[in-house]
């Protein structure tokens, strides 16, 4: 019980900190870095020149995965969850003293986008991994739930940085934040990574990993053998996770910068209403966690995947300055049904594949899929709502959930399947 608890831990903890990570860059995307490290043209352009440098870090991720993934796969979860936790937080660190478009020029967003790519590169190889240390030490009957643990890192971080650029934006004013204050979250992830790799250390190997070593060598090339001989698993997977990322930055990233900068909503009211929200997700990953075990882990996602494509319909309806409760409602329902496309994700991704190239499989189907989902998705809502209005960004969301429906019930291998 005592080593179940102490992977648990350590589990969440390393998610919540690379999540916080994460998040605090798309927070800053929306609010400042636009005017910040990009030349001044219109407010619109400036977002999107900041959502494309947020896009970098998908771009990266999957490098990560196959980086990561292979010295996952030959020499252990632990070392390279260690390993990428301290690329993702040096990264992270770094942005806290970028100077800015008006000090040295172009030279500021490329900066930005180094260290970006060096946070998706990170992040890259820490899901599979973190995955793979709470699904491969569940007892039976619990992989799913214990799977859910680093999903939770999510919602976690997720608080930790938009609570926290909150608190800012009331204790200081809008020129105080736009000149320092955004900088202080970047400072605080280095207290961050010292607890989640003070977690992590203490962690030992996984036993499926320990087996499978015991039982033939591993894999000269992981990702080669990953892409030769298990290509529909790989592409089931990829396609599967598109309509949780696309839930996700659609009701985050892009939710918060067409709040603030296209209808005028003020921003600590947006971050308030999500912060809200938020609670949604943990509730629909713990929920479908418990599903999972109970029933099957595909039937969850599906079911998550097909409640997304009527919420499309409707998604551009909450966005009314005028009633922030619709908003509240649109992004709650949004990011419950993300907890069902997102918590089983743990244990049926890390299913798909042997224990030989399982941080390579888990880790580059889900950050590929990130990339269609997840790194288009403020984009492309941005230019949606400029040529055809805030209704089409919910269609945005339903075609994402098709997307994963096809993953999910034509391609994934049988034994993937809802009995």
């Amino acid at each position: 019980m005592v080593k179940h608890r102490r992977v648990l831990v350590a589990s969440l903890a390393g998610t919540t900190v690379e999540f916080y990570d994460f998040y605090i860059y798309a927070t800053a995307a929306s609010l400042v870095f636009g005017p910040l490290f990009f030349p001044a043209t219109s407010p619109t352009a400036q977002l999107m020149a900041a959502y494309a440098s947020f896009a970098l870090a998908f771009l990266a991720r999957p490098l990560g995965a196959a980086v990561f993934g292979h010295y996952g796969d030959r020499i252990g979860r632990k070392s390279t969850l260690v390993a990428s936790l301290m690329l993702m937080g040096g990264s992270t660190f770094l942005i806290a003293f970028l100077p800015t478009y008006a000090m040295i020029g172009w030279v500021a967003p490329l900066l930005l986008c180094i260290l970006r790519f060096g946070q998706g590169f990170g992040l890259g190889g820490e899901w599979g991994g973190a995955a793979l240390l709470a699904v491969e030490n569940a007892p039976p009957g619990w992989r799913a739930r214990f799977g859910m643990m680093p999903q939770l890192g999510a919602p976690l971080g997720f608080v930790a940085a938009n609570g926290l650029f909150l608190l800012l934006g009331l204790w200081l004013s809008d020129a105080q934040f736009m000149a320092w204050g955004w900088r202080l979250p970047f400072l605080a992830s280095a207290l961050l990574v010292i607890i989640g790799l003070w977690v992590r250390l203490k962690m030992g190997e996984t036993p499926e990993f320990k087996a499978a070593l015991e039982a033939e060598p591993p894999a000269a090339i992981p990702l080669a053998e990953l892409l030769t001989r298990h290509v529909r698993a790989t592409m089931a997977g990829t396609l599967a996770v598109v309509c949780c990322f696309a839930l996700f930055y659609v009701s985050t990233a892009f939710a918060l910068g067409y709040a603030t900068v296209n209808i005028g909503m003020a921003r600590s009211e947006v971050l308030t209403i999500q912060l809200a929200a938020i609670l949604m997700l943990a509730l629909g990953i713990i929920v479908a966690g418990w599903w999972s075990d109970m029933r099957s882990a595909s039937r969850v996602l599906i079911a998550g995947c097909a409640a997304t494509v009527p919420l499309g319909i409707v998604f551009g309806a909450g966005f009314d300055a005028a009633n922030p409760l619709a908003l509240f409602l649109i992004l709650a329902m949004s990011l419950l049904l993300m907890g069902f496309t997102y918590g089983p994700l743990g244990e049926w991704l890390t299913a798909l594949f042997p224990p030989r190239v399982r941080y390579s499989g888990s880790s580059f189907a889900f950050n590929v899929g990130g990339i269609i989902g997840g790194a288009m998705a403020p984009i492309a809502a941005q230019y949606l709502v400029s040529t055809h209005g805030v209704g089409a960004v919910g269609l945005y969301l339903s075609g994402a959930a098709v997307i994963s429906l096809i993953g999910l019930v034509w391609l994934a291998p049988s034994d993937s399947q809802p009995g």
